[in-house]
């Protein structure tokens, strides 16, 4: 909790119940709970600084069947979360993991390996590679890749040694700008009341804003016109509003510069370098919006030669070493990951603290207004606090876990999982169902 600058005041109103391991040589179960209790904790010192003392309360076992899917359709069936080339393939030296399913990542792959949309055919093609030449081929041409490599030999690599000497949340202390800031948080529903601009995509970003939401916030997801993620839509767009916007476009940047000019967070998962391109770096943001809470993500992290790589959880499991260790384990022959998007969902709620942090910050007038987080960062976290390896299988959620209220999403009725947080005695809730991408105005509703 150091890394968010959460005082033992606060650390110690936290109550862990419930009992769980997720299967693994690494300390998932435990990287949930603190993920979660990262943000409940960071909720319950901002209502502290309402004069509201609150009490946080985290199920382990739900926090790790969270860090899974917390949606369950009832009478339809989620999509493929990965695409149908997606996935790990033998090189002439080892293993490499392509990331394919965005459709121009695939097609970059596809171009590199110069075969057809056919498995089989990639698996031949990507043989006749070596693990360091198709994962450069492949990054090179804009798609998604990486090879197996060990915890050690992470360590080593040039981005390794970066990641590691980067803290887990790089704060940028900037001035100030806009002192004046009239909101408080209730009891009810803490978050009531901000405005949350979501430029975020599978997975940790939509996590932290989904985390937002169940407290109250509006927050309003823009995507590109072309842009979609069928595999995970219906588990993160529960309670926001969903709309498209090209940047590119005269008409498009005007709306959102608006959009962002009222906004009191940021959420933003594109890399390093993107918006910086497109002339809405930070200093133009906090131009736009003086006082702009402002929380961004990267894969790989802030320094050091891949800052700038496109990546995902799976690929930065990869690259760091924990699918590696996790074949030792196991003896296995093949790549071993950790039974969910551990990094991903871990990350994704440490955003959402770090933008409770900065709301407290301006509450408090305090010079705290920047975060930056990373998946790698969090890899590094998780690899570093090692715990006896729990065999147990992955355990299927029953009845009891489940919420009573029928979630009406776009694609049918649902359930969800029971909340693994209370903060005061009030859970994640949301005021709207699952949506697909685009099914709203790009506006702000109050």
């Amino acid at each position: 909790m150091a890394a968010l600058g959460l005082g033992s005041d606060i650390v110690g109103r936290s109550r862990f119940i419930g009992e769980y391991t997720l299967p693994s040589c690494f300390p998932v179960t435990e990287l949930a709970v603190a993920s979660i209790s990262a943000a409940g904790l960071a909720l319950a010192d901002l209502m502290s600084a309402a004069g509201k003392l609150a009490d946080v309360t985290i199920d382990s076992r739900l926090a790790s069947l969270w860090f899974g899917f917390s949606i369950r359709p009832q009478g339809w069936d989620l999509p493929s979360p990965w695409d149908s080339i997606a996935g790990d393939y033998r090189t002439r030296d080892g293993w490499i993991k392509l990331h394919t399913n965005a459709p121009h990542h695939k097609a970059a792959a596809l171009r590199v390996l110069g075969c057809a949309e056919d498995r089989d055919g990639v698996v031949s093609a990507v043989h006749r590679w070596t693990g360091s030449d198709l994962e450069h081929s492949v990054v090179a041409e804009g798609g998604c890749a990486a090879m197996l490599r060990t915890g050690e030999e992470w360590l080593t690599h040039p981005q390794g040694r970066a990641v590691s000497s980067e803290p887990l949340v790089l704060w940028d202390r900037a001035p100030l700008v806009s002192p004046s800031f009239k909101w408080r948080p209730s009891r009810e529903r803490p978050l009531a009341g901000l405005r949350v601009l979501d430029l975020t995509r599978v997975l940790a970003g939509p996590v932290a804003t989904r985390f937002l939401a169940g407290y109250g916030a509006q927050v309003l997801r823009i995507d590109p016109p072309s842009w979609d993620e069928p595999g995970v839509i219906p588990e993160v767009t529960v309670g926001k509003r969903c709309a498209r916007l090209d940047l590119h476009d005269v008409e498009g940047r005007s709306t959102f510069e608006r959009l962002l000019s009222e906004a009191d967070i940021l959420v933003h998962g594109y890399r390093a370098d993107a918006l910086e391109r497109l002339g809405l770096g930070t200093s133009a943001r906090q131009a736009i919006r003086p006082g702009l809470i402002d929380v961004s993500l990267n894969a790989y992290g802030h320094s050091g030669p891949y800052a700038t790589r496109r990546g995902f959880d799976s690929l930065v499991q990869f690259s760091c070493g924990i699918t590696s260790q996790g074949m030792a384990w196991r003896s296995s022959d093949a790549p071993i990951s950790l039974p969910v998007q551990a990094l991903d969902q871990a990350t994704g709620y440490l955003m959402a603290a770090a933008a409770i942090r900065g709301v407290a910050a301006r509450l408090r007038g305090e010079p705290l207004l920047q975060a930056s987080l990373s998946l790698a960062r969090t890899a590094h976290l998780l690899c570093s606090n090692r715990a006896n390896p729990s065999e147990n299988e992955f355990r299927k959620d029953d009845a009891g876990d489940l919420g009573d209220e029928v979630e009406r999403t776009t694609w049918g009725p649902a359930l969800r999982m029971r909340s693994p947080i209370a903060v005061d005695g009030s859970i994640l809730s949301w005021d709207s169902p699952a949506v697909a991408l685009g099914s709203h105005s790009p506006t702000w509703v109050n």
